[in-house]
């Protein structure tokens, strides 16, 4: 199991450096998101599994997640993506300052998946650009504290399975377009 994860992880990360063009095939097949979203859950659970994890000394600052789906709705997708980009900027800080306190090994190991998920999605999304210059963090999303590292990793899920599900969809539907007009993606003509 731990394999496939290690491929998935690679494959994400291929897309990642090949560019615009297979960030077009990442968001087309809506099997991979649906495949974040499972691992985030699986994570989650395994976290929750862990011997006793003490509370954190120094609570992780997270961002609040909840949205509108009307409000998303009417937001640019470069909005959405920077929206998207400051949560995980936030999250990301959140786990390293986690893994600073959590000397239990098997909290440490999910926290260390978690951080290399999370900030993979970051590094991703700082590829998609409208706008000319690169993404800086000056960000403040609504945020909270958290003493329990569970709530680390339902956030994280929560926002795989919220904004950037919604985010992916939102991209398909234009790019997937763009993909079928020119007839060189069939994975967009089956959804």
């Amino acid at each position: 199991m731990e394999l496939n994860r290690l491929l998935l992880l690679t494959s994400f990360l291929l897309h990642m450096e090949e560019g615009h063009a297979s960030s077009t095939r990442l968001v087309c097949d809506n099997r991979l998101i649906q495949k974040y979203i499972g691992e985030a859950k699986d994570m989650e659970k395994r976290v929750g599994q862990c011997q006793v994890l003490p509370a954190l000394s120094c609570p992780a600052v997270l961002p609040l997640v909840d949205f509108s789906l009307q409000q998303w709705k009417s937001k640019s997708n470069e909005t959405k993506r920077r929206e998207i980009l400051c949560d995980m900027a936030m999250l990301v800080g959140a786990v390293v300052g986690a893994q600073g306190q959590v000397t239990e090994a098997c909290g440490a190991r999910q926290l260390s998946q978690l951080y290399q998920h999370a900030n993979s999605f970051l590094l991703l999304l700082q590829t998609f650009s409208w706008e000319a210059g690169p993404w800086e963090p000056g960000c403040s999303p609504r945020s909270t504290e958290q003493t329990h590292i569970t709530g680390i990793f339902l956030t994280y899920r929560q926002l795989v399975q919220g904004k950037l599900r919604f985010f992916f969809h939102d991209l398909a539907k234009d790019l997937c377009k763009q993909g079928q007009a020119g007839g060189t993606d069939p994975r967009c003509r089956a959804r």
